[in-house]
């Protein structure tokens, strides 16, 4: 069978044997198999779709084209989060440092920016120095040492995967359903997890902008997930504006360190605290998700959160003086400009695919693969839907290094902050909690 009949195959609406699959990532991980065809596939999956055993077909042959972590002799607890991507989504940033200080093993591995969305390893490389791309066995000792790893996906690390997620990227097939999932599980699985959880994100500045879809997404991860004996949970998160104020790379991790010491935007702290306690469950160091969140609450109090991501900092090559002045330490940019409004109203979107891709066209994201990232730029977003504005009230602030780009960024900004009369309906921060027994309705809210 070519390469050539499976496409056509699944530009019918045919399936794919695990057999057929299995070659194919193989073959595509050597190699052998050109960019081309799979770019095809990977359209016709996008129209087509795949079903479970395809699916599940694929993640199995992606994770098994390279090696796993090996944790296994650890006595402790190994949980990670992985989060779909949007805009301001530092969460992992502050959760990673929070849940090892309570006593979990966190080998959190990340991705970089993907489409509009910003990217974990992108924001941790803005602080001087820091390493994202550690061996295996790096990997491992720092995670027996002290906890936890921030780290890229090695070369190691389902490789088939690599490729195809880079190739997702510049193809527009990023929001096919059983590619998000194959693609996200093989890397979670390839890390010996004991427990996973997932931040789902939904709506406007998600890759899943509809609620069936997030729903869909987040049954066929936790089905993989219990499959492969790892206990899965997922949290639906609101993705209709920007996560937090910062938006870009090194004053992510400015708000990232504003919330470790106890502070930081409402909506932020919320994702991360329901997060941090889903995951304290999973490793079986807290009764019930109340207990799990004041243990974690306790831990930033203590101050000991914020200690671990200065041990994190300092094991990866990164500059520590970071956690106590990220001002002086982080990049900063030239220009810093306000955006005031025109007319007073009440904000009724905050527009995040706009601002995301607006942080790529001031230099803060990819275009494609190989362009250099600045770390420095992007936009402070002052305003959320339902704040009320005067003229001249400042409702965001640019910071780039460029002034053509600078403009460019100031009428992006006019255009995803619309204005009205009228409040807008609020969407709940955390909506649905999905586990292998089912869908829970939360409708918990951010804006306290």
């Amino acid at each position: 069978m070519t390469v050539v009949e499976l496409i056509e195959r699944k530009r019918d609406g045919g399936v794919l044997s695990p057999e057929e699959w299995r070659a194919l990532m193989a073959q595509y991980a050597a190699g052998v198999v050109p960019d081309y065809q799979i770019a095809a596939l990977a359209m016709a999956v996008y129209f087509r779709g795949m079903d479970a055993v395809e699916t599940e077909a694929l993640m199995t042959a992606m994770l098994n084209s390279g090696r796993r972590l090996d944790l296994d002799h650890l006595t402790v607890p190994r949980v990670d989060k992985h989060s779909t991507g949007g805009v301001g989504d530092k969460v992992s940033i502050v959760l990673a440092p929070l849940v090892a200080a309570c006593g979990v093993a966190v080998p959190m591995m990340s991705g970089r920016g993907l489409g509009h969305t910003g990217g974990t390893l992108d924001k941790l490389e803005s602080i001087p120095g820091f390493r994202t791309r550690l061996t295996l066995e790096e990997a491992a000792r720092q995670v027996e040492r002290i906890g936890c790893v921030l780290i890229g996906q090695t070369d190691e690390i389902a490789p088939a995967d690599r490729r195809f997620y880079a190739l997702r990227d510049a193809t527009a097939t990023v929001e096919a359903i059983p590619l998000i999932a194959a693609s996200i599980m093989s890397k979670k699985l390839a890390e010996g997890l004991t427990g996973l959880v997932l931040d789902v994100k939904t709506g406007a500045g998600a890759f899943m902008t509809r609620l069936d879809d997030s729903l869909t997404l987040a049954a066929t991860m936790i089905a993989i997930g219990e499959r492969h004996g790892c206990p899965t949970v997922t949290l639906l998160t609101n993705m209709d504006s920007p996560l937090g104020v910062a938006c870009g790379n090194a004053i992510e991790i400015t708000e990232s360190i504003d919330v470790l010491r106890g502070g930081g935007p409402a909506d932020l702290r919320e994702v991360t605290m329901a997060c941090a306690a889903e995951m304290l469950v999973l490793a079986k160091l807290a009764p019930s998700l109340t207990a799990a969140r004041a243990r974690a609450v306790r831990a930033l109090e203590s101050g000991a959160a914020l200690e671990k991501f200065r041990e994190i900092i300092e094991a990866q090559g990164g500059d520590p003086r970071v956690v106590d002045d990220p001002e002086s330490y982080l990049p900063g940019a030239a220009i810093r400009s306000v955006v005031r409004a025109e007319r007073a109203g009440i904000v009724q979107r905050v527009e995040p695919r706009i601002i995301g891709r607006a942080i790529t066209a001031l230099g803060g994201g990819r275009a494609k693969v190989e362009d250099t990232v600045d770390p420095a730029v992007g936009f402070l977003v002052h305003v959320r839907p339902g704040t009320a504005v005067q003229v001249g009230d400042a409702v965001a602030t640019i910071l780039a290094n460029d002034a053509s780009r600078e403009s460019a960024a100031r009428a992006a900004i006019g255009r995803a902050i619309e204005f009205g009369e009228a409040l807008p309906l609020a969407r709940p921060l955390v909506s649905h909690r999905v586990t292998k027994e089912g869908v829970e309705e939360l409708g918990v809210s951010g804006a306290t």
